[in-house]
């Protein structure tokens, strides 16, 4: 469940307002790349400066454009374990395939605590959860034997680990040992070879809005053990990686998709796209002309 590429999306905006058209279009452009999955309202998706009624419109339109012809796991997090199921439960009723849960951010929970905080969410829900660790943007970090402890309930199936660390996805994956049910996704596009080496299933993608057939080529690639196809692609895909996080996602992903007529830049406060015309946009325009994307 939930393997492959996924895509991380960004919500397009225009006027303060979702971009509905350009949502629809967006997962129209993904799917026919051949993307495994997309993953609407995570941290990519602004998900945290949108209204309850926008976060759940993102969702529904990413269910019905999708159409079942891939699953949606939409980001439905909050630090607030009694919001996170109600969130959960209306992506469940919206089609959702299942649900992103990132580490309580801010409260900074203890190790028991993540655990009894996902259960709940899993056996709220009854929706498949894929925990995410991203211990730089919540300050508080999920270790591998928690990991391994969530991964016995039925309705935790993966994570998100995107420490870029590859010890700690190799003791992850020790300790799982020889069960593979509990999908293992990249949430650093940097190291997306060697965790699938380590014997990572996917990814959960930035850069694949803007080159989701890199991505899913080369995780397929690695699954069927092409290797020299894997590093090919991985090596293609590093300078756009680098191109995409010159400042905090989803800031500069949000503006090349801008500058690939797919999007407005426009983001919320406390965010700001980049101008074009500076140093840092050229830099972006001309990463992408480097790379073939932009003419």
């Amino acid at each position: 469940m939930f393997r492959g590429a996924y895509t991380a999306l960004i919500t397009p905006l225009r006027h303060d307002r979702l971009d509905e058209p350009a949502l629809v279009r967006l997962v129209e452009q993904q799917i026919s790349a051949g993307i495994d999955g997309l993953v609407p309202c995570g941290t990519t998706g602004e998900a945290s400066t949108l209204s309850m009624n926008e976060h759940l419109r993102v969702v529904e339109l990413t269910v019905q454009t999708s159409a079942g012809r891939v699953p949606v796991l939409a980001g439905a997090a909050a630090n607030d374990t009694r919001k996170a199921v109600e969130l959960a439960r209306a992506c469940k009723q919206l089609g959702a395939a299942g649900t992103l849960q990132v580490t309580p951010y801010y409260n900074r929970p203890t190790q028991d605590g993540l655990i009894a905080h996902f259960s709940a969410i899993a056996e709220g829900s009854e929706l498949p959860v894929v925990v995410y660790n991203v211990p730089g943007r919540t300050g508080v970090d999920l270790l591998p034997e928690t990991v391994a402890t969530l991964a016995r309930h039925k309705r935790i199936v993966g994570i998100k680990e995107a420490t870029g660390d590859m010890v700690r996805i190799s003791r992850i994956r020790e300790l799982l040992g020889s069960d593979d049910h509990f999908t293992l996704l990249s949430g650093d596009d940097f190291t997306l070879l060697p965790f699938l080496a380590l014997g990572g299933h996917g990814v959960i993608s930035v850069t694949s809005n803007v080159a989701p057939a890199w991505l899913s080529g080369l995780c397929h690639a690695a699954a069927a053990g092409r290797w020299d196809e894997a590093r090919a692609l991985h090596y293609k895909q590093l300078p756009l990686a680098r191109a995409l996080f010159g400042q905090p996602n989803p800031i500069p992903v949000k503006s090349a998709m801008a500058l690939l007529g797919r999007c407005t830049a426009e983001m919320r406060l406390p965010l700001l796209s980049i101008d074009p015309q500076t140093r840092e946009g050229q830099a972006l325009s001309d990463a992408l002309q480097t790379l073939g994307l932009l003419s």
